[in-house]
C-alpha cells in the first residue's frame, strides 16, 4: 500500500502539503481532487520519486512498477505501433535479455530468455499496442505512420497509450481526457474499468471520475481528506461535512462571546476571580474551529445579444473540407469532409454536435465560424449575425506573444459592441472580472497555464457580445469550478449555441437537441447521450466485425482492436474453460516461435539450394500456424474481458 505520514510537501516558498497523512490500498482507484495549484502535479511528483518529501514518512512498494503518460512531446520517426509497443518496459527488457544471451552463446541462458520473452507477452504485443492506438481514435491506416507526422494532441494520445501498454501495479494519470473525443473517452473508461492495479487520475470531467473511481482524495488547506466513493459522493460528503462545521463554528463562536463577557465582567471580583479563571483557562483550551468561507469561485455571464436574427443560418446542400494545399498541382480538387448539408440554425437553439474522431466535427464549426470557406453549396447568414467563436486549440485565436490587455485593446480597434467601452482602464475592469489582474493583464499569453488561456477566450467572447456561440472543446483545460460556471452562463445566455465537447455534464446540461456527423453527412439524433454511447458501442462492433471479414479475405494478419461491448456472461464453466483453452494457445504459439527461431537460425547457414527451398517452405508454414494461432488468441481473450467486465 502506499502510506502518507505526516508528510510536508513545498515547492520553493509555498507550502503545498503540512503534516498530511494518508493511506492508499491496493487496486484502489483514487481520483484526486483540489484547486488548481494545490498540489496535485507536486504530489503526483512524489509518487513518481520526481520529489522527495520535506518533512514525514512516504512509503511505496519497493516492488511495484509504476507507469504514467510521459508530459514531453515525442520527436521520433518510429511508426506509431513501434512507439507503444516501447512502453512496455517489461518486454523491452526481455528482447535485450534475448539478444544478450543470443550473443553469449549460453544454451541454458537462451532458453530462458526465450521463455521470458514469452511470459512478457512478446507474441500479441503489437496486438495489444495497435489496440490501444485504435480505441484511442486512431484510424487502421495511421498505424505504421511516423510518429511526427501527427499533430501535438495525436502525439499526446500515443504517450497515453504507450503508458496503458506499460504492465505495472501503480497508474498515474494527468488529465488524460484533454485531447480526447467522447468516442475515445468511452472507450478509456471501458479500459480503465479493467485495470487490476492501483491508479491515482487527475481530471476535471466529473462524470469520468464517477465512472472510473472508487476513492476520492481531497487537497484541501494543505492537508489530504480521504472520502470513500467517487466525486459524486465526494461532493454530497463534504456539502454535508460543511454545513456541520459551519454550524459547530457558529455554536462555538456564541460560547466564547459568552465566555468572554463572563470574563470581563467577574475577573476584578475577588469572590468571582476563581470562576473567571477558570473560563480563561476553558477558553485557551478550546479548539478554534475554522469558519467556512464561501468559496470564491469564478463566475461570469454573457452579455445580452444586441439581436437575434432568425434563422441565424440556413445552409443549403453545403460541403464542408478544406482547399487543396498551396503547393498541390494545379486542378487539385478540395477534400471534402461532410457533404450536402441543408440545415438552417434558428434563435435560441442549444446544439450539441456529436460524431466520431475524424467524422468532421471541427470542420463544420470552423465554416460556420468563418475560419473556413464551403467547399460548394450555400450558407447564408442572418442580418446582424454575430459570432463567437472557441477553437479547439485556443492559440489559433491568441497571439502567444501579446498579453491580455493587448488582446483586449486590439478587439476594441476592430469594433466596439454596442453599450461596450475601449478605455484602457475599462477593458483593464472587464479583464478583472475573469481573474486577470495586476500584474497578469501584462503577461504573455505564451507564458500561461492552458486554464489560464481558456479563460481569456473566454473573456474576449464575452466583451464581444456574440449572438451565436460556436465552442469546440471548451473545457480543455478548465477546472470543475470553471466549468460549472461556464455551463451556468451558457444555460442563462439569450443566444444560440453549437458545442463540440467531450464533456458529457456540460453537454447534458447545456444542450437540447443533438446533431450526429457521420458517413459523410449530418443528421438529427434522436436520442440523449446514453444512446449516443451505446450508438458509439455499436459502431466498435461494427468496425471489428468488418476488420474480421477483412482478415479472412485478405489472409494477412490484421491487427483489431479490443472493441468496447457490453460483457457477454459467461458460466464459470465456460470460463474455465476459456482460460484452458488460452493457456493451450499460448503453449503452442511459444512451440511454434522456439521452432520458427531454430528454423531461421539454420537457414542463415550454409546449405545445399533444394535443402533451402523445404526449409523456406517450412517456415512460411510456421508463419501461418502463428499467424492463426495469434488470431484465435486474441479472439479468446476478447472473449474473456467481455464475460469478466
Amino acid at each position: 500500500m502506499i502510506v502518507l505520514k505526516g508528510v510536508t510537501l513545498r515547492r520553493s516558498a509555498k507550502v503545498l502539503l503540512d503534516n498530511a497523512s494518508v493511506t492508499l490500498n491496493p487496486g484502489e482507484k483514487v481520483g484526486l481532487v483540489g484547486r488548481n495549484g494545490a498540489g496535485k502535479s507536486t504530489l503526483f511528483a512524489l509518487l513518481n520519486g520526481t520529489l522527495h518529501e520535506d518533512g514525514g514518512d512516504f512509503s511505496i512498494p519497493a516492488q511495484w512498477h509504476m507507469a504514467q503518460v510521459a508530459q514531453d512531446m515525442p520527436e521520433t520517426d518510429q511508426s506509431a505501433t513501434d512507439f507503444v509497443i516501447e512502453g512496455d518496459t517489461t518486454l523491452l527488457a526481455a528482447q535485450n535479455e534475448v539478444h544478450a544471451a543470443e550473443a553469449s552463446g549460453d544454451g541454458e541462458r537462451m532458453a530462458y530468455a526465450y521463455m521470458a520473452l514469452h511470459d512478457a507477452g512478446a507474441h500479441d504485443a503489437q496486438a495489444r499496442s495497435q489496440a490501444l492506438i485504435l480505441g484511442l481514435g486512431f484510424k487502421t491506416t495511421e498505424l505504421c505512420n511516423p510518429v511526427n507526422s501527427f499533430s501535438g494532441g495525436w502525439r499526446m494520445r500515443l504517450q497515453l497509450a504507450r503508458a496503458l501498454m506499460c504492465p505495472s501495479d501503480l497508474l498515474l494519470l494527468d488529465e488524460p481526457t484533454n485531447h480526447l473525443d467522447l468516442d475515445a473517452l468511452v472507450w478509456l473508461e471501458a479500459w480503465l474499468k479493467r485495470y487490476n492495479g492501483t491508479m491515482v487520475v487527475i481530471s476535471h470531467d466529473r462524470e469520468f471520475l464517477d465512472a472510473i473511481t472508487n476513492v476520492t482524495l481531497h487537497i484541501d488547506n494543505a492537508k489530504l481528506v480521504r472520502y470513500g466513493g467517487n466525486y459524486s459522493t465526494f461532493e454530497d460528503t463534504r456539502a454535508q461535512q460543511m454545513e456541520l462545521q459551519q454550524n459547530a463554528y457558529v455554536k462555538q463562536q456564541d460560547k466564547i462571546a459568552h465566555l468572554q463577557q463572563f470574563i470581563a465582567r467577574f475577573k476584578a471580583k475577588a469572590s468571582k476571580a476563581k470562576q473567571a479563571q477558570s473560563r480563561v483557562k476553558a477558553l485557551d483550551r478550546m479548539e478554534k474551529l475554522a469558519p467556512v468561507l464561501a468559496s470564491a469561485d469564478f463566475t461570469f455571464e454573457f452579455k445580452e445579444p444586441a439581436s437575434l436574427p432568425n434563422p441565424m443560418l440556413a445552409m443549403e446542400h453545403a460541403c464542408f473540407g478544406y482547399p487543396p494545399a498551396e503547393d498541390a498541382a494545379p486542378g487539385t480538387p478540395s477534400t471534402v469532409i461532410v457533404r450536402d448539408v441543408s440545415k438552417s440554425v434558428m434563435a435560441g437553439q442549444r446544439i450539441g454536435i456529436l460524431g466520431a474522431n475524424g467524422q468532421g466535427k471541427s470542420t463544420v464549426v470552423k465554416t460556420v465560424a468563418r475560419a473556413l470557406k464551403p467547399v460548394s453549396g450555400i450558407v447564408t447568414e442572418g442580418k446582424g449575425l454575430k459570432v463567437g467563436y472557441f477553437a479547439q486549440q485556443e492559440l489559433d485565436v491568441l497571439r502567444p506573444l501579446d498579453n491580455p490587455l493587448e488582446h483586449m485593446v486590439r478587439l476594441a480597434k476592430e469594433g466596439l459592441p454596442a453599450g461596450q467601452s475601449g478605455r484602457e482602464q475599462d477593458l483593464r475592469t472587464f479583464l478583472g472580472t475573469f481573474n486577470f489582474s495586476g500584474d497578469m493583464v501584462k503577461q504573455a499569453v505564451g507564458t500561461m497555464s492552458g486554464g489560464e488561456k481558456a479563460r481569456l477566450v473566454l473573456c474576449m467572447i464575452v466583451w464581444q457580445r456574440p449572438n451565436l456561440l460556436l465552442l469546440d472543446e471548451p473545457t480543455n483545460h478548465l477546472d470543475l469550478a470553471t466549468r460549472e460556471a461556464l455551463a451556468m452562463a451558457l444555460n442563462e445566455f439569450e443566444g444560440t449555441v453549437m458545442l463540440v465537447s467531450h464533456d458529457r455534464s456540460l453537454l447534458r446540461s447545456v444542450c437540447d437537441e443533438f446533431w450526429l456527423v457521420s458517413h459523410g453527412g449530418i443528421e438529427p439524433f434522436d436520442g440523449d447521450l446514453d444512446d449516443y454511447q451505446r450508438y458509439l458501442l455499436d459502431e466498435a462492433k461494427r468496425a471489428r466485425e468488418e476488420l474480421k471479414a477483412s482478415l479472412k479475405s485478405t489472409k494477412e494478419p490484421v491487427v483489431q482492436p479490443v472493441p468496447v461491448v457490453a460483457a457477454v456472461r459467461k458460466t464459470p464453466e465456460e470460463l474455465k474453460r476459456l482460460k484452458r483453452d488460452l493457456g493451450k494457445l499460448e503453449q503452442t504459439i511459444l512451440d511454434l516461435q522456439t521452432a520458427k527461431h531454430a528454423l531461421e537460425a539454420r537457414l542463415t547457414t550454409s546449405l545445399p539450394p533444394q535443402l533451402i527451398g523445404e526449409l523456406g517452405r517450412e517456415l512460411q508454414k510456421l508463419t501461418d500456424a502463428l499467424d492463426t494461432h495469434e488470431e484465435n488468441w486474441l479472439l479468446i481473450s476478447e472473449q474473456i474481458e467481455s464475460a469478466a467486465g
